[in-house]
């Protein structure tokens, strides 16, 4: 009884922090990623027709891209100047709020073969040149290479690429690692289905298919949201988002803090529970035995 108490306790707490929101399940279907901004608007990349739509929270649309290759969205956390980079076209766009392209970069023109972009600023983007094996720091606005370090790693299976305060980190389809910029690791754990890299200040977030992971740095990688039947998941500076069942869900931060302080305070409860129990069955046992040693004794042995 204490088992399903406790099942109907979490399945309580979960569906109040839960808000679905009344976005067109038909836009969901078929949405290979998502993006939540601080406004509320919701950006979906669907890799079926490389397109590329803003909607508001109510679902209306807001702006939109059609492309004829591959691009991937480096986030929205600045809505005015949104980056997404093409390895197949080589090049990197910038695009504002209405989705509408405000400057190009062709990299076919300067480098040989860019195999990942990361715009760190509105001046500034840092390069994986793949056929120097090279990680370049380059100035876009004045077109020059400011830094150039020899980064020789297996480009093949890289996922996403993000620079901060002289770190590089690398996410690949199982794997994420911190370098300095010596190319010395400072960290490695294992991470599946990982899709991009999301940095809030000082923190730095792995978006994965049902799982967002936080990086305490040089130590370890912990889960601060998952959910295994989900699409996809986001988050932004308020709220986490996910996908599921071709349905929009929201929960918000603090409702999931509450949900994991219950949780705790449940497991705690319940381990407490079980050591009373086991207390109480060795206390039996132990009377048992002195009761069996009583009878010996009575019986003249």
């Amino acid at each position: 009884m204490k088992i399903f108490s406790f099942f109907f306790f979490l399945v309580f707490c979960t569906v109040s922090a839960q808000k679905a929101l009344p976005f067109d399940s038909l836009k969901l279907k078929e949405t290979r990623d998502m993006f939540a901004d601080d406004y509320g608007n919701l950006y979906l990349y669907r890799n079926k027709d490389f397109s590329f739509t803003k909607y508001d929270s109510l679902g209306k649309q807001l702006g939109k891209m059609m492309f004829t290759v591959p691009f991937r969205v480096q986030g929205v956390q600045n809505p005015l100047s949104v980056a997404l980079f093409s390895e197949n076209a080589q090049e990197m766009k910038f695009v504002d709020q209405n989705l509408n392209e405000i400057q190009k970069l062709d990299f076919r023109q300067k480098f040989t073969f860019i195999r990942h972009a990361y715009a760190e600023d509105l001046q500034q983007i840092w390069l994986l040149d793949e056929s120097t094996k090279r990680l370049l720091q380059y100035n876009f606005r004045n077109d020059t290479t400011i830094n150039s370090f020899p980064f020789d790693a297996n480009f093949d299976d890289l996922i996403d690429l993000l620079v901060f305060e002289n770190k590089i980190y690398i996410l690949t389809k199982t794997q994420f690692r911190v370098y300095n910029l010596k190319f010395e690791k400072l960290f490695e754990a294992s991470v599946e289905n990982g899709k991009r890299f999301r940095r809030e200040n000082e923190i730095i977030l792995i978006i994965a298919k049902n799982t967002i992971f936080k990086y305490i740095p040089e130590k370890e990688l912990t889960k601060i949201f998952e959910d295994p039947d989900a699409q996809i998941v986001d988050k932004n500076s308020l709220a986490y988002f996910e996908v599921k069942g071709n349905k929009l869900y929201l929960y918000s931060l603090e409702n999931i803090a509450d949900i994991k302080k219950n949780k705790e305070a449940e497991n705690q409860k319940k381990e407490l529970e079980e050591s009373i129990e086991k207390l109480e069955v060795e206390k039996s046992e132990k009377s048992d035995i002195i009761k069996l040693m009583d009878e010996i004794e009575d019986l003249g042995f």
